[in-house]
């Protein structure tokens, strides 16, 4: 008797028997009666040489092919009985789908070579999806070098050149904030020196998006060399007003405006400009084609899947350049110690409702100027809670205005009010959009909370809303106004609304799926401080982008990367030069050491009349300090330095009061060091010696 009939011949008496029984006696014998078949099973399948974990015959089983035929290549240990081993079901040959059942001589399911061709072949494509760059062409000697010149080391001053040895293209031309203590200096822009040195190779300078830290050197840098300017209209357009107050109009013929998704020729690169979500409208990424691979420069970026004027982050085209191979991705680290998402700029909406809501008084936002989608919240609320707009600040009206004319947002005319006219309407009917969320001591809020606006003074029943965070730098000066609107007793509503404001750049998760539809070979953390691009690279480790593969750059660094390596090859001079912004004028670096100086040592100023003959001073000699003592101890001061210097004289040979240039030296140098013995500091001292 077969398996088959003994299996089937046992299954019907057991179930003949069973029936006979009274239904309480087939519940009580139940679980010998199926111990024993399972022990009977287990002992003729040994019998047979099969595992005890035999498959059911073949009439339970649904053939997916019946007609198909044993594969007589593989025998079984007893050909006298049937072996559903030899079984192997053929497959109908579909693109990409291969069907096998191949069950081994024990009777178990396992990875045959059929099953593992299969494993390989997927685990090929998975490896090929994931590393899509080893379609390059590893024995090209292409490269190119990439050097920062502002943004690594820093936030903001965002600038960087790629460069071939034929060609050259500067991403971005940034501006950023002085830290405290850089007297007179209210911005600070990259140092171009190595744009002069390359200045004939240079094809043209590429925008990213229109914020500060982007665009706010371009100007100063027209006034040194000029190069074809690329970028998307509302960037052109706010670098054109920049240039129009700096007097460079003319040079808005260098302007070349752009289509995303359609790329363009520039010098020896191919670049073509995605679409990506920031906190700035018509924001980019950059696809760069060279001769040696694929460049993706992501700009300033998050991910936001919801955004105010519903055109998210283009992932289908980096999507499209990360399956074509991508030799190295430079990828924003604004925020990489930030886990989890950034939220979207469209969450921010119901605490702004709330607020406007509530508003018994006016209600006074402030923001930054080219966060028009911010701006653009606070004023579709301001009039949906029946308020007058008036917009207040050079930079806010400036940039709302070219926003509207250039069609990125539409508003009615007749909600808006001018800031003389805000006291005719009640202050409940009242929103006021302004600049100064950095406290800046000349922008329209700090005017406003130290009662030196012409038109606005802050109130005790105003709600202000300060709807940014302190860029580093700035703390100490959102601090102090602060504290002038709170010392008004105005309502203010700032870090404790924590959904007052939200980033523009892309946490962790968001660098992960920048990683992943990008799939680059090299990467450069790029966009801020050098903890904030070292936390970058491990999460590009975490994505499988191999350590030796990432290199962290300061400014000044030159690296090197073609399709097999990745290397440091030099170093340039970079730095800062300073601006009064006020006068548009750049500030020297002596100029800026000596005001750190004063202000730190003090000055003290002396001029002498000297009679060589008498080798004595003349009581025509002036003294007078700054900073050293109070007014009380002057003329003590004064005359200490006066008697050291009559003593000098004395000892002085003719060479030395002979030579008006020895002896002024002389002179201030013993002021010099008497200042140092009295104070232990060496204040700038101003010395002019005239002998007779």
């Amino acid at each position: 008797m077969t398996d088959n009939n003994h299996y089937e011949n046992n299954q019907n008496n057991e179930n003949s028997s069973e029936n006979s029984k009274a239904p309480h006696e087939a519940r009580a014998g139940a679980f010998e009666r199926f111990s024993n078949r399972k022990k009977r099973f287990r002992e003729n399948a040994q019998k047979n040489g099969e595992s005890s974990h035999h498959e059911a015959p073949s009439h339970h089983k649904k053939e997916c092919h019946p007609n198909k035929k044993p594969n007589h290549h593989h025998k079984p240990k007893h050909a006298k009985t049937r072996n559903y081993a030899q079984e192997e079901l053929d497959h109908n040959k579909v693109e990409g789908v291969t069907e096998i059942l191949h069950v081994n001589e024990r009777g178990t399911l396992g990875f045959h070579k059929e099953l593992k061709k299969g494993v390989e072949a997927n685990n090929k494509i998975q490896v090929e999806h994931l590393n899509p760059h080893y379609k390059m062409n590893l024995n090209s000697k292409a490269s190119v070098k990439i050097t920062p010149l502002g943004g690594l080391g820093e936030i903001g001053g965002n600038m960087m050149v790629i460069e071939t040895p034929k060609s050259a293209i500067v991403i971005d031309v940034g501006m950023s904030f002085p830290k405290e203590g850089l007297f007179g200096v209210d911005i600070l822009i990259p140092d171009f020196s190595y744009l002069h040195q390359i200045k004939d190779k240079i094809a043209g300078i590429i925008i990213t998006h229109a914020h500060e830290d982007h665009i706010g050197a371009t100007p100063y840098l027209f006034k040194e060399l000029q190069f074809p300017l690329y970028g998307t209209p509302l960037s052109l357009g706010l670098i054109g007003s920049k240039f129009d107050e700096h007097g460079l109009k003319k040079y808005r013929s260098y302007f070349k405006i752009v289509e995303k998704r359609c790329p363009i020729s520039v010098g020896e690169f191919i670049i073509e400009w995605i679409h990506i979500t920031h906190s700035i409208i018509d924001s980019s990424a950059l696809a760069i084609q060279t001769k040696a691979g694929t460049i993706i420069h992501t700009g300033d970026f998050k991910i936001d899947h919801t955004p105010v004027d519903n055109l998210p982050t283009d992932l289908y085209r980096l999507a499209h350049y990360g399956e074509k191979g991508v030799m190295l991705l430079l990828s924003d680290s604004t925020n990489s110690h930030k886990s989890g998402t950034t939220p979207s700029e469209s969450t921010i909406a119901p605490a702004f409702d709330t607020l406007f809501k509530e508003a018994q008084g006016r209600v006074i936002m402030s923001t930054f100027s080219s966060n028009i989608h911010r701006v653009y919240q606070a004023i579709q609320y301001g009039i949906k809670y029946n308020r007058k707009i008036a917009v207040i600040g050079r930079s806010m009206e400036k940039n709302l205005d070219i926003a509207r004319e250039l069609g990125y947002i539409h508003l009615p005319y007749q909600s808006f009010i001018e800031a003389n006219e805000v006291a005719k309407y009640p202050d409940n009917e009242v929103l006021i959009v302004t600049t100064g969320s950095q406290g800046e001591t000349m922008s329209a809020l700090y005017r406003m909370a130290t009662d030196e606006h012409r038109h606005i003074s802050i109130k005790p029943n105003d709600l202000v809303i300060i709807s940014a965070k302190a860029i580093p730098g700035n703390e100490a000066s959102v601090s102090a106004v602060l504290n002038f609107l709170i010392k008004k007793e105005a309502k203010v509503a700032y870090q404790e609304f924590d959904n007052i404001h939200v980033s523009g750049h892309a946490a962790q998760e968001e660098q992960k799926l920048m990683l992943r539809l990008i799939k680059p070979k090299f990467f450069l953390p790029v966009h801020g401080e050098y903890n904030h691009v070292a936390r970058h690279k491990q999460t590009a480790i975490s994505c499988g982008v191999p350590e030796k593969n990432i290199y962290l750059m300061e400014d000044g660094d030159q690296v090197e990367v073609g399709p097999a390596f990745i290397k440091k090859v030099g170093t340039i001079k970079s730095g800062k030069s300073y601006v009064d912004n006020q006068s548009n004028l750049s500030i020297d670096t002596s100029i800026v050491q000596q005001r750190e100086e004063v202000a730190s040592a003090g000055v003290f100023a002396a001029t002498i009349f000297v009679n060589k003959n008498k080798q004595a001073l003349l009581e025509s000699s002036q003294f007078s300090s700054l900073g050293l003592v109070g007014f009380k101890d002057e003329k003590h001061l004064t005359k200490e330095i006066q008697g050291g210097l009559e003593v000098l004289l004395k000892s002085s040979n003719a060479e030395i009061l002979n030579n008006p240039k020895k002896l002024e030296d002389h002179t201030r140098n013993f002021i010099r060091k008497a200042l140092f013995k009295k104070f232990r500091k060496y204040p700038a001292i101003i010395c002019h010696v005239h002998s007779f």
